[in-house]
């Protein structure tokens, strides 16, 4: 009864729990939280456990800059759960943020989306770590769906729409007609391989290491999966398509792929795509946050249309 109540004054919440950050959608008033998924923890003195003493954004920066008692660490590990007690921990911290200093402990409603490969062991240990994060009722729904409601795809009709989801530690490809998965199919790479490539080659190349920010900011500022003719240069300081689904190739032929994940931001990705694959590929609006915004709409929908619908758990 009392978590139904202190449910009133919560906000029904659309979670993109991924392996490098974790988004937040609020119903009405959009993303209201992008932190990365990180978690710094120090050695208690005189006790065997950790404590944390930062989440999200201040944890990151420790990343490579921490002292010996001190661990900046990862609880997501290939979009699923590597650390139970950190994950949810994590999630209490971003949940009670987003809400803001309430006298009532929030209890929101939570859709998580969660990798399409991920198992049922991994789905309910993200549905209890949410459960224990605070929320009182959890839904499940698979990241390509979200992300291709989110990206604006007529995930509805009686046609294919295909969606390729880059994230920090899976990418998903998926092909999607009323309201289901018909296809899909998930690896377990994605970003962070980009930020272990580059740290490769500078290591090998210059011999010098960088750690995983300066990777990322290689990647963000001068990195490109196509060959363009502008080089660029940065500072920095050291360390088939047609098996399963015939009936829908043609419009994925046709209407080709659409990008979203943090890893489609990488400049010219679509061209390598394309090149690759021969079919047309687009960047979605936005594709940072097509699956926490596509989760949202979900939540939307589901008191129109019900639960049974876009492959809810």
């Amino acid at each position: 009864m009392f978590k139904r109540l202190r449910g009133y004054f919560s906000s029904d919440l659309s979670i993109d729990l991924g392996t490098a950050n974790t988004l937040i959608y609020v119903r009405d008033k959009g993303i209201v939280l992008n932190e990365p998924s990180v978690v710094a923890v120090q050695d208690e003195p005189g006790r065997s456990g950790k404590v944390i003493v930062a989440v999200g954004s201040e944890a990151k920066a420790m990343l490579g800059r921490t002292p010996g008692h001190i661990t900046a660490v990862r609880p997501m590990k290939d979009g699923v759960i590597a650390d139970f007690t950190y994950t949810e921990k994590m999630l209490q911290h971003f949940i009670n943020k987003v809400h803001g200093n309430r006298t009532l402990k929030p209890s929101p409603r939570v859709l998580v989306c969660v990798p399409f490969g991920s198992t049922q062991v991994e789905r309910r240990a993200i549905r209890e770590s949410a459960e224990g994060a605070g929320a009182r009722n959890v839904a499940i729904v698979s990241e390509p769906m979200a992300a291709a409601v989110g990206a604006g795809l007529p995930v509805h009709e009686a046609r294919g729409s295909m969606v390729l989801d880059i994230g920090g530690g899976t990418s998903e490809v998926a092909v999607l007609s009323l309201n289901g998965v018909v296809y899909a199919n998930s690896a377990r790479i994605g970003g962070d391989r980009f930020d272990e490539a580059i740290m490769n080659y500078v290591r090998r190349n210059y011999g010098i290491l960088i750690g995983e920010a300066t990777a990322e900011r290689i990647k963000i500022e001068i990195g490109s999966a196509y060959p363009g003719q502008q080089v660029r240069e940065l500072s920095v300081k050291g360390r088939n398509l047609s098996e399963g689904v015939p009936e829908l190739g043609a419009d994925v032929a046709e209407r080709g792929i659409v990008l979203t994940g943090g890893g489609a931001l990488l400049r010219d990705i679509d061209k390598l795509l394309t090149e690759e694959t021969g079919l047309p590929v687009v960047v979605a609006d936005d594709p940072l946050t097509c699956v926490a915004r596509g989760g949202g709409r979900i939540l939307e929908l589901m008191d129109e249309l019900g639960p049974g619908h876009f492959g809810l758990e």
